[in-house]
């Protein structure tokens, strides 16, 4: 009977444990290692078509036009885990100094979940505390710092809202700066992976995200990241686990100087979620190529300028326009000149006087201004008159 009691509390307890962190956990199993995590295969996916993932929502954005390459339920409001720690970090670098210390409070050190084990009362500097918590996904080095910028977690959670709003991310929340489970915390893939492009332009915050491991303050850290060094070319971003997210990853990828970023969410495993990012980039790698389609500063063409000084000004695009497509694409664009015919004296530099527009199957797909490169004045009696005796000049020496 003793026996019986005792294997049925062991067994309750096995539940509970693992029922705990199934609803709550963090990041709590991304410390094994990788290897026995995943294998993923290095044959490059050559289909054309977009593969089928598990991940309950996913996106691949190119980082250079915002161009979406892959999506599935991208605008879907989805828990987002630790991948919320990518707010934090570009908050925190763009409103403070890396070299700050910051004590850390017993708020910060008895948060649960992932952590890198910070004791009350313990100094680290600000730099510090941002790699253990993009690397080691650190949830209390995430309070510590929101404590430090915002003065308190909410005051940081309000500029983390701010900065989303600036960001026109209409369809993200914070609750918090660690991404534990609460009511009102959520985001799309598309909208992390818009901010994960901001991000991934600031270089602190890309440097971070790229490192597989480092040492601070007595501490060793490992990123959580299966897919750094697993994968050609992967150069960040971000993992993320609780029960109500599931597995979620931000991967960035580079290669040929052409940087995209992948977003999955709400996977059932570590395997799962990093064969489905691999899928998608792999897809958006075989099936695109970066194209120069127009540069900044080419002439588009001459337009008339009526009583001016000069007869015409040279019209430019305003800015470069390098997008992904795919063969079949490059095949199908078109592109189309908007330009104004004439346009009266005085003329001004950089006046925006047209567009280029380029089609794919009569969509929209890209397009930029074009402007004016030079001032041009009205022409006056005096060069009226000395366009006459110019012309008399040439007649009388012939």
């Amino acid at each position: 009977m003793i026996k019986k009691l005792i294997l049925y509390t062991l067994f309750v307890s096995i539940l509970l444990i693992t029922n705990f962190n199934m609803v709550t956990g963090n990041d709590f199993e991304e410390d094994y290692p990788i290897k026995e995590v995943i294998s993923i295969e290095t044959t490059t996916n050559k289909s054309v078509a977009p593969p089928k993932i598990e991940a309950g929502a996913a996106i691949v954005l190119d980082t250079i036009s915002g161009r979406v390459l892959y999506e599935k339920n991208a605008h879907s409001r989805k828990a987002i885990a630790s991948t919320t720690k990518i707010m934090t970090a570009i908050v925190a670098i763009e409103k403070g100094d890396l070299e700050d210390k910051v004590k850390v409070s017993k708020k910060a050190a008895s948060i649960w979940g992932s952590t890198i084990n910070l004791q009350t009362g313990e100094e680290l500097t600000l730099n510090e505390l941002l790699y253990g918590m993009l690397i080691k996904s650190g949830n209390d080095a995430a309070i510590a710092v929101a404590e430090h910028i915002g003065g308190s977690v909410e005051g940081f959670v309000d500029m983390m809202n701010k900065k989303a709003m600036d960001l026109g991310l209409k369809d993200t929340s914070f609750k918090n700066p660690h991404g534990l489970d609460a009511n009102g915390h959520y985001s799309t893939a598309y909208e992390l992976a818009i901010l994960t492009r901001y991000a991934l332009d600031n270089p602190v915050f890309s440097k971070i995200v790229a490192t597989q491991s480092t040492y601070i303050a007595n501490r060793n850290l490992h990123t959580t990241n299966e897919m750094l060094g697993m994968y050609h070319g992967a150069d960040g971003v971000k993992t993320g686990y609780t029960g109500k997210a599931g597995r979620c990853l931000v991967t960035s990828a580079t290669r040929d100087n052409w940087r995209i970023v992948s977003v999955v969410l709400n996977c059932s495993s570590r395997t799962t979620r990093a064969q489905s990012s691999k899928s998608i980039l792999d897809y958006a790698f075989y099936n695109y190529k970066i194209y120069d389609l127009l540069k900044s500063g080419e002439t588009i063409g001459n337009i008339k300028v009526y009583k001016g000084q000069k007869d015409s000004v040279v019209a430019t695009a305003m800015e470069d326009i390098i997008i992904p497509l795919t063969l079949l694409e490059k095949e199908r664009l078109e592109k189309k000149i908007e330009l104004r015919e004439i346009i009266n004296a005085p003329v001004f530099e950089n006046v925006e006087v047209g567009k280029v527009k380029f089609y794919i199957d009569g969509e929209l797909i890209a397009q930029s201004g074009i402007t004016t490169r030079e001032n041009i004045g009205v022409k006056t009696f005096s060069d009226h008159f000395n366009f006459v005796i110019d012309i008399w000049y040439k007649l009388m020496r012939h």
